[in-house]
């Protein structure tokens, strides 16, 4: 009986080997690295997110969201208050607006939570960077689980944001965008004085806002915290939502995901499908090749009363607001 026992024992082995090679074979490890088609922007990325496996085990409310909305002194009339007349009136304690003057009137009268960075008004590298930084530093003060960045042009689709966001863990390494670009961008790290070192990364452009979990912002923090930001910026000689990336991506080496759900004011917003509009998270409008570029929906306001069509998607989603047309409410 010993001597079949040892007999057998190698053939077992080898049978197990076998079977763990073919498993292997079948199920290899997932890859690593950045997506392979970095032209895709994908509502696919977010519907495979919202799948079961993958959904985060905290429940998420507006509440846990940090809005950081960057803007300037002189858009504080135009821009501002279409912003705080629509989708900020539905999330005023969770948006912070980041500019760089100080608006007694427009801080008492929409009751806004306005941050004055003391940063240039220019529209520099260098200001930019400097308001980037000051967002960052008052989100970690926050103790909120995700930081989103938009711009003054933005319209946020809550309900859109939300469900997004809530399919994806906080303390995970998260960083969801749009990249303007359809290839990576390459910077120089100026190591010494005799010569530089290459990287390519890819960034979320911050014209159509982007965010990122909390777990990623706190390992950010070296090259992010306390003026650190600006520091790591001028060593690349790049805008801040440049920066964002090369840190989260060339530093931590954690890749952005890509999602469609994201707009600015640099891509041809008159091609989003109509009856897709109202599930996007962020939409824009602006000059799109010399052209009017807003998306195209229809609505109870006309283009001349409603150039940006950003009353019109508000009225679409929240039809009982105020100054709705009555033919918008149920």
């Amino acid at each position: 009986q010993l001597f079949v026992v040892r007999c057998i024992a190698p053939e077992i082995i080898a049978i197990r080997a076998q079977l763990l090679i073919l498993i292997i074979f079948i199920h290899p490890l997932p890859p690593r690295g950045r997506p392979e088609d970095p032209q895709r922007m994908l509502e696919g990325d977010a519907a495979h997110a919202r799948s079961p496996g993958s959904r985060s085990k905290d429940s998420l409310d507006l509440r846990d969201i940090f809005i950081a909305v960057k803007t300037t002194r002189k858009y504080h009339k135009s821009r501002l208050q279409l912003l705080s007349q629509t989708w900020v009136s539905k999330a005023k304690e969770q948006t912070f607006i980041f500019t760089d003057g100080e608006d007694k009137e427009l801080r008492h009268k929409a009751g806004l939570n306005i941050i004055n960075t003391n940063c240039s008004a220019a529209h520099t590298r260098q200001a930019l960077c400097c308001k980037m930084s000051v967002e960052y530093d008052k989100f970690i003060e926050s103790q909120k689980k995700w930081f989103c960045h938009m711009d003054d042009d933005n319209y946020v689709i809550l309900p859109s944001l939300l469900e997004l966001l809530s399919s994806y863990s906080h303390t995970q390494d998260v960083y969801l965008g749009r990249p303007s670009l359809d290839h990576p961008i390459e910077a120089a790290e100026r190591v010494k004085s005799d010569g530089s070192v290459s990287v390519k990364f890819w960034f979320a452009t911050g014209g159509a806002g982007f965010c990122i979990s909390r777990g990623l912002a706190l390992k950010m923090s070296p090259w992010a915290s306390l003026g650190n930001f600006i520091t790591t910026a001028e060593k690349i000689r790049l805008p801040d939502d440049c920066t964002v990336g090369y840190i989260i991506e060339a530093l931590l080496e954690v890749p952005l995901t890509h999602t469609g759900l994201f707009h600015s004011h640099l891509e041809n917003l008159q091609r989003l499908p109509t009856d897709n509009i109202l599930k996007q998270v962020t939409l824009s409008y602006g000059g799109f090749e010399n052209r009017r570029n807003v998306v195209s929906v229809g609505g109870a306001f006309s283009l001349a009363e409603d150039p940006t069509r950003f009353k019109t998607v508000h009225c679409l989603l929240y039809p009982d607001t105020e100054w709705c047309p009555r033919r918008t409410r149920h």
